[in-house]
């Protein structure tokens, strides 16, 4: 009879024990998932010093400081949905064109730029970037990766991937004591940003807008005030919090980075 107990009492505390996993599981917010490898071409711009990629309508300044490098990529506008994808990465290898490499290698880029549309050449000849192709503008030295660069356009397939990136967000300020301007950089997992807000020490959470590519605004006065941020991933709509990432002395012009990302 005792053993029986012990044996029932052991299956419900078992059964019990899974339900509360699983519970933990549904609410468990799920990290960036890679997408299905579609078609489409690449291109690539500047030459081997990828010197012609720093800035970019993301805002990104200069990628190398700011942890990019050179295997970054321009968006066609189809891509680039008004800057929501800048920070997103992708893989990307040469496919059915004697220009690929053996093998068809794969790399992985950073969305920094947007390649606009031009309209003055057929979408198939030149006008590659025109809505609603699907297209890759790569830096020379993230295309000659996948494909010799003479070639100058090649098929390609690509993947929405993870971003992985070491340590924490970073904020770069712009500005004025009434208008703060912030670009995010350095974003982990879908690495993208669909909405953000601030909060001062002595304010609650202001809701920022959009301004342009990687950047958000508040117009409040929040001088003296140490700043937390409040973010929510683009494409798995996760929420961060990064609390007291600017001392009370910030200043425009200062880079800050926060001790959480996103995965």
């Amino acid at each position: 009879m005792a053993s029986s107990s012990l044996h029932s009492w052991s299956c419900r505390f078992l059964l019990m024990g899974l339900l509360v996993f699983k519970s933990i599981l549904a609410v468990a917010p799920a990290g960036f998932q890679p997408s299905r490898w579609a078609l489409a071409h690449a291109t690539f711009y500047g030459d081997e010093s990828a010197s012609a990629t720093m800035g970019g309508a993301c805002g990104y300044g200069n990628l190398m400081v700011n942890g990019y490098g050179t295997d970054t990529v321009a968006l066609s506008s189809t891509l680039f949905n008004n800057g929501y994808s800048c920070g997103s990465c992708y893989q990307i290898k040469c496919v059915e064109a004697t220009a690929c490499y053996k093998g068809s290698p794969y790399t992985t880029v950073t969305a920094t730029n947007l390649c606009p549309p031009n309209w003055a050449q057929d979408s198939n000849a030149g006008g590659w970037c025109n809505p609603p192709r699907v297209h890759f503008d790569m830096s020379k030295p993230a295309f000659m990766k996948i494909a010799q660069w003479k070639a100058g356009i090649v098929p390609v397939m690509y993947r929405r991937v993870p971003c992985v990136r070491s340590g924490g967000l970073q904020f770069s300020f712009q500005g004025n004591g009434y208008w703060l301007l912030v670009y995010v950089m350095n974003v982990g997992g879908g690495g993208d940003i669909a909405s953000m807000w601030v909060k001062g020490s002595k304010t609650g959470w202001i809701s920022m807008s959009h301004n342009w590519g990687a950047s958000y605004q508040a117009f409040a006065t929040l001088k003296g005030q140490t700043l937390s941020f409040k973010l929510v991933s683009y494409s798995t709509k996760q929420v961060l919090v990064a609390n007291n990432v600017a001392p009370s002395n910030w200043n425009v012009g200062m880079a800050y980075k926060a001790n959480v990302n996103f995965h």
